[in-house]
């Protein structure tokens, strides 16, 4: 590591003083000037007067916004409750016994009478205003209104006429009161045609009357209620009604009205002048004066509007926003007094100055700093030159650092690797010792078939123990581990002879829940290395416990099986938890632990790319200890 260059101070720059000097000397000389002060003023009032008016009128278009925003919902379910209302009738009218005889027969004037009387039954107990039924053609078969013409709205029927074999709704103008009315259009079928229709009117006169009320309030809001050809069919100004919203030609005009649904209206644009406002997702609109006591001419208002999706209208709210206006000047004239007062105590404050600034006071101040500066540069170049001493001593510090910290790593490598060799190693030993015993006792008894099983086993472990000795060599040449399926079964049971004797032993109640045919991609022996060593630990753990219980399972999630050793032992504190795996970190005794298992299991199972961890156990008794191994799939072959 090479040291850093010692920093330089930079030399002071005469020409740059004198600069500032004479830029501070023009701003005192301006800021002396009265004119300049009131100009100042000046300014500073219309900007207060500016900025208080727009915060204000911000503020309060929001306010207005919001609380607009929460009666259009109101209003839009209002009439959306009023259309679901009725929604039912025709349904109710399509399976009636009177209708459906009568659809039988329609040539039948009896029945057709009947089915008259039926519709104005129905009709007095839902509050609908008529409704009658058709053929397939148009040709009206029963009306619920006595003395109906048969013909009925001829128009009306030509639009409850196309929507074909679908249901449907439509508005249209009532001429008789000047109201709007809403049919509810449903065909009948039979034997997979359609035989007819049935059209239920309904009045929603009331409903705009009780707008038309609220509208007369002068702070209440107008409503408009538009349709899919952007015309006002219902509205609280009743002067709005059935005028285009936006604009349209003489041909279209002429082609809205030969619809029929316009009775009466002259459908002329309103010529509204619109202002968006982005940011409340609002407009601005003004439209002219068509009622007495309506808004002003030439009046702006909040306009937001709510798509009534099921019935494809647009549901108009304009808020008027003269009080938001009038404050929004009341702030403008505190903020305008506002600014006029900092303007004049900067006029005081200037003034002041003026009067006490002397010439022979701001030479003597320019000396003076010049001095403090010139002792200020002394002192930084001091403390410059001992701070780059400084660094030089702590790189040299360092260099020596690294080469005791570089020799230390490597001692501590080599006492790793023996204090693994020893550790992996013992469990084998351990197993063949007891193993060795048992045979001579077996042995002393005539037991020859126990005896040839406890040699098989002690061949296991010295093949186990080559293992260990091929892996750290493999290690050692940096070689990658081969992975394939395993079976999990297999594996504990292996770990379970190497630590029988010390089951048996020490009596711990031993018990695995591993499905047989459950397989993970990992390397056997590795495999085994882990689960004797977390078992292993779990025995010292449990040494002095009075439950010995000690289990192993498996449970899959996913593509990953976890495996969780658990045991009934004294458990951990959060601080032993927090040093868990740290190397030659240990809670045994002296002499009795190196602080390397867990170390070199978590690394096995990083390398079978899982995680090992270790919490408390659910009782709040003992340790689990889990890890995370792939899933072998079925396609992969068998070891």
């Amino acid at each position: 590591m090479s040291p850093p260059n010692p920093v330089q101070p930079a030399p002071l720059s005469a020409s740059l003083r004198q600069l500032l000097l004479l830029l501070v000397r023009r701003l005192a000389q301006r800021l002396s000037r009265p004119s300049f002060v009131a100009y100042l003023s000046l300014g500073l009032f219309a900007l207060g007067m500016l900025s208080g008016y727009r915060w204000s009128e911000r503020t309060g278009m929001a306010q207005l916004a919001a609380v607009a925003s929460e009666r259009l919902e109101l209003y839009a379910a209002t009439l959306e409750a009023e259309m679901a209302r009725h929604a039912y009738l025709p349904s109710l009218i399509a399976i009636d016994t009177d209708v459906l005889a009568m659809l039988q027969a329609p040539e039948d004037p009896r029945l057709r009478q009947q089915a008259g009387l039926r519709l104005a039954r129905i009709n007095a107990r839902a509050g609908a205003i008529m409704s009658y039924i058709t053929d397939d053609q148009g040709q009206v078969l029963a009306v619920s209104q006595t003395g109906t013409k048969p013909v009925a709205d001829a128009s009306t029927r030509r639009q409850a006429m196309s929507f074909g074999d679908n249901p449907g709704h439509f508005f249209a103008a009532n001429a008789a009161n000047g109201s709007v009315d809403f049919f509810l259009v449903q065909p009948l079928h039979r034997g997979g045609r359609r035989v007819g229709l049935i059209v239920v009117k309904l009045n929603l006169g009331p409903l705009e009357a009780t707008w038309v009320d609220l509208g007369l309030r002068s702070q209440a809001e107008k409503l408009m209620v538009v349709d899919e050809n952007d015309v006002v069919i219902m509205s609280s100004v009743p002067g709005w009604k059935y005028h285009l919203l936006g604009q349209a030609d003489s041909a279209r005009r002429a082609e809205l009205q030969a619809t029929g649904r316009y009775a009466g209206g002259t459908l002329q644009p309103l010529g509204a002048d619109t202002e968006p406002i982005p940011q409340l997702d609002a407009s601005l609109v003004r439209l002219p004066i068509t009622e007495p006591g309506q808004p002003r001419p030439g009046s702006w208002l909040l306009a937001q509007e709510r798509a009534v999706v099921p019935l494809g209208l647009r549901l108009v709210t304009l808020s008027d926003p003269a009080e938001v206006w009038k404050q929004a000047r009341y702030s403008a004239w505190g903020g305008g007094a506002f600014g006029a007062f900092v303007g004049m105590l900067a006029l005081y404050l200037v003034s002041r100055q003026r009067a006490l600034r002397q010439l022979f006071r701001a030479q003597n101040e320019l000396q003076r700093a010049h001095g403090q500066l010139e002792r200020l540069v002394d002192e930084r170049t001091g403390e410059l030159r001992n701070t780059n001493e400084e660094l030089k001593r702590q790189i040299a510090q360092r260099l020596q650092a690294e080469d005791e910290l570089m020799q230390a790593g490597k001692l501590a490598a080599l006492g790793q690797l023996s204090a693994g060799i020893s550790h992996e190693i013992n469990q084998p030993l351990t197993a063949l010792r007891a193993l060795s015993r048992n045979s001579l006792q077996l042995l002393e008894h005539g037991r020859h078939a126990s005896v040839a099983e406890n040699l098989r086993a002690i061949d296991d472990m010295v093949e186990r123990m080559g293992r260990i000795t091929r892996q750290l060599k493999n290690f050692a040449r940096k070689a990658e581990p081969t992975h394939g399926p395993v079976s999990l079964a297999a594996a504990v049971q292996a770990a379970q002879q190497l630590l029988e004797h010390r089951l048996q032993a020490e009596q711990v109640e031993f018990s695995a829940e591993i499905d047989g045919h459950l397989r993970v991609r990992c390397e056997s022996y590795r495999l085994e290395q882990v689960l004797v060593n977390l078992a292993a630990n779990a025995l010292d753990a449990m040494r002095d416990a009075t439950l010995k219980q000690l289990s192993i399972s498996a449970a899959v999630e996913g593509e990953r099986v976890w495996v969780r050793v658990t045991d009934s032992g004294c458990g951990l504190d959060d601080a032993q938890l927090a040093r868990l795996f740290e190397p030659f970190f240990t809670t045994k005794p002296a002499g009795e632990g190196l602080g390397l298992g867990l170390v070199i299991s978590s690394k096995i199972v990083h390398e079978f790319g899982g995680t090992l961890r270790g919490r408390r156990a659910e009782d709040g008794t003992g340790m689990t200890f889990e890890f995370d191994l792939a899933l072998a799939q079925e396609d992969d072959p068998h070891v």
